[in-house]
């Protein structure tokens, strides 16, 4: 049975009917409702609650419920189901003011209809078929965005339409508050992750805000050594961490002492995610590679370069994918594999790959870098689990957004990375190299994208229709 969520995330499920029927039906059509919303927070496997409203019969009570569901700061999106027929002018008003995700579950009580004892009783209380295209009309004459399931509310399908929405919606209502520390500027002379923040922040929610190096470095020298000791010994039981040199130990302090102090910076802004860039790293005596991945790991969104659009894609879609199996992390298309009908793309970055999509134990290393004129940096080091994936990414045109996303299928790299010294992923592109690499490029994609195993493609479906951008799906 669903909870309540340690963030009081909610859902309303609003079932519409109307007074011609009499109060013996309308109570029925009660009895139902509360029915079906018992069934699905008992037995549904959702990851957010249901909340029962009472059934809405007239404009008046539709047109309080939606501005109240808009209000509530626990609710984070309506589901609506018209069990009889509701006349959708009544609806009018009320729909006018949800700007909250909508989801019209298009379903009925029973499952089979009795076909030996039906009659005009049972056929007005069991109006859905046309009680609820009725209500698809109005939503689409007024332009609502919404996700339409069909089918009895019990069926796997229509539940995990369900459950992959719910995760969805909660995402954007997350969304709606999120902050995103953009920690120095981008990378110099790089178009894609530039952008108009402003625009960004009427589209999705999330604002942007601008930091200096310096005030992450001032909270990395307030940690005390107590704190490194301890997070070092953390390090040493979750990775493998062989006996090393004194020199390499000092590297590993130094990220730990990184990880503690932008920890503390994010917490104490209300960061969920942030960027970083290695062209800007005044003060700082390495790149955060290995905080960045640990950040990831528990959540926060992460973009390098300064790509807050990535960072604030990935805190979505980690929010989406909360408790399920698979791994989600800022990702970067490196070099292709042409051998003929082999063909497949190696992804990494320098060194901020999530370690939720790690095959094995990661290693905590530290290597030369090559860029950035800083310290040899630590970083764990591991390739990506085998399954099928997504590479999703969020482009910007103007004042126009593009959600370019492409099916991937990861798999273990042809030999042992034993010269690599960062985490990577190998995959294999849908429907093949050349069809994705050339309709990726084609519609703009960015060089980084989030790379996801728990989440697919349905959801990246209900999260451009929810923010009402573009969805360009390569498959």
């Amino acid at each position: 049975m669903v909870g309540k969520t340690a963030d009081g995330t909610e859902f309303w499920f609003v079932t519409g009917s109307q007074h011609l029927y009499g109060p013996g039906t309308l109570r029925q059509v009660d009895e139902d409702s509360r029915m079906i919303v018992e069934y699905l927070n008992r037995h549904g496997g959702l990851p957010y609650p249901v909340v029962w409203k009472p059934v809405v019969k007239t404009q008046d009570e539709i047109t309080a419920l939606f501005p109240e569901a808009e209000c509530a700061p626990d609710c984070a999106g309506v589901i609506c189901w018209m069990h009889t027929f509701s006349p959708a002018k009544m609806w009018i008003n009320g729909l006018k003011a949800l700007r909250k995700p909508m989801l019209h579950l298009n379903t009925q009580v029973n499952s089979d209809l009795p076909w030996k004892t039906i009659d005009m009783d049972f056929m007005n209380l069991n109006q859905s078929a046309h009680g609820d295209r009725e209500f698809g009309y109005i939503c689409s004459r007024l332009g609502i965005r919404r996700k339409i399931v069909c089918g009895h509310y019990r069926s796997p399908r229509v539940l995990q339409a369900l459950r992959v929405w719910l995760r969805v919606a909660a995402a954007w209502h997350g969304l709606q508050r999120l902050r995103v520390a953009r920690i120095g500027d981008n990378m110099r002379d790089v178009a894609v992750t530039e952008g108009n923040k402003v625009d960004a922040q009427i589209q999705f929610g999330f604002s942007v805000s601008g930091y200096g190096v310096g005030d992450v470095v001032a909270h990395i020298r307030e940690v005390a050594g107590r704190e490194v000791d301890e997070l070092v010994d953390r390090y040493r039981a979750s990775y493998q961490l062989p006996d090393v040199s004194d020199r390499t130990m000092d590297s590993i302090r130094s990220a730990a002492r990184q990880e503690l102090g932008l920890r503390a910076f994010l917490q104490e802004r209300d960061c969920g995610a942030f960027t970083t860039n290695f062209e800007d790293l005044n003060g700082l005596e390495q790149l955060p590679g290995l905080a960045s991945q640990r950040l990831m790991a528990d959540g926060f969104g992460f973009g390098a370069e300064g790509d807050w659009k990535t960072a604030a894609l990935l805190w979505a879609i980690k929010k989406m994918a909360n408790g399920l199996p698979g791994g989600v992390s800022f990702m970067e298309d490196y070099t292709y594999h042409l051998e003929p009908g082999r063909e497949r793309i190696l992804g990494a970055h320098m060194l901020e790959v999530c370690p939720t999509l790690a095959a094995s134990c990661p290693r905590l290393e530290v290597h030369p870098l090559g860029i950035g004129g800083k310290a040899d940096p630590a970083r764990l080091i591991f390739s990506a689990s085998p399954g099928p994936a997504i590479n999703a990414t969020l482009v910007e045109f103007g004042s126009k957004f593009r959600l370019v996303v492409n099916e991937i299928e990861i798999v273990p790299p042809d030999a042992p990375l034993a010269s690599l010294p960062t985490a990577s992923a190998v995959w294999i592109p849908r429907p093949d190299m050349a069809a994705s690499a050339e309709r990726w490029i084609a519609a703009g994609g960015a060089h980084h994208s989030v790379c996801s195993a728990a989440v697919g493609t349905e959801y990246m479906e209900d999260f451009s229709r929810i923010a009402g951008i573009e969805l360009v799906l390569i498959r």
